[in-house]
């Protein structure tokens, strides 16, 4: 859950980078689903037949999923959305577990969640008020962003049920990264074919290595699903906030202020305090 946290952060700059969101995804999408099929096909059992409706399922939640955080990245600042989709799926998992799995946390155990998701969204107000561009747009960005949040724990929820339902976990792994890399690409095809040769090249090797970065990260938080319980493993891998600014602090050279220092501990801390209090 750990690692997929380290590389969900570096999946969203990715996505968010310089080129369009909806390109970057279709180039993502497209890279693993051709990746994955040789092993769907070849390497892994066959699914068994009550499968197939559970990835249809998983294909339509994850086409809703990336359809509004394509609206959300487009339309707000990452440092001010990416917090706000990562600190609402959390608590949605937590109460979606609750329900579909029986899992059950103890008092301290829900303040761990309260302190966690108040951190990423205190992070994400003080990354707001110091935003000097696209204020104008914020207010759809942040809506979006929420029912992205929703979403995540839709998918995080649906998937940790459909792992669970195969007899080998890395069957549902390879046909869903195959079946999921369809939606998007066919989406934005016609974008693909007229972008400049100049272009395709960087928009692809973008595409490439996030989709090593799909694989390690998504694969890595479907088996700690499998493992343990969904709510705990949602918990930790939403500390991929305090993951990011460690990656701009460290890699890019960005500075981080006192207050953003403090927000981060706290959500370090409620990740610790849900783990720790059960």
């Amino acid at each position: 859950a750990l690692m997929a946290a380290v590389l969900h952060a570096l999946f969203g700059a990715l996505q968010k980078g310089k080129h369009d969101p909806w390109l970057s995804r279709a180039a993502i999408d497209l890279s693993y689903g051709l990746i994955a099929a040789p092993f769907a096909l070849f390497v892994v059992p066959w699914p068994e037949p009550h499968m197939w409706p559970i990835f249809a399922g998983a294909f339509l939640i994850h086409a809703v999923y990336k359809v509004l955080q394509a609206m959300t990245y487009t339309r707000g600042a990452y440092t001010v959305v990416y917090p706000v989709v990562r600190g609402t799926g959390p608590l949605f998992t937590v109460a979606a577990a609750g329900v579909v799995f029986a899992e059950t946390y103890a008092p301290m155990q829900w303040a761990g969640v309260v302190m966690l998701t108040a951190g990423i969204l205190g992070l994400s107000a003080y990354n707001l008020s110091h935003l000097t561009q696209g204020r104008d747009t914020m207010i759809p960005a942040l809506g979006f962003a929420v029912a992205t949040g929703a979403m995540v724990a839709a998918y995080t929820t649906y998937d940790a049920w459909g792992i669970r339902a195969t007899a080998d976990p890395f069957t549902f792994l390879a046909w869903f990264f195959l079946i999921d890399g369809v939606f998007i690409p066919a989406l934005m095809a016609r974008r693909l074919f007229t972008l400049p040769r100049a272009e395709v090249i960087p928009l692809m090797k973008r595409g490439v290595l996030g989709a090593f970065v799909a694989y390690f990260s998504f694969g890595a938080i479907m088996l700690a699903t499998r493992l343990d319980r969904v709510g705990e493993a949602a918990v930790l891998r939403e500390t991929s906030t305090v993951f990011a600014a460690l990656i701009g602090w460290l890699v890019l050279g960005e500075k981080v202020g006192r207050v953003p220092a403090m927000l981060m501990a706290v959500i370090a801390a409620g990740a610790v305090v849900m783990e720790m209090g059960g």
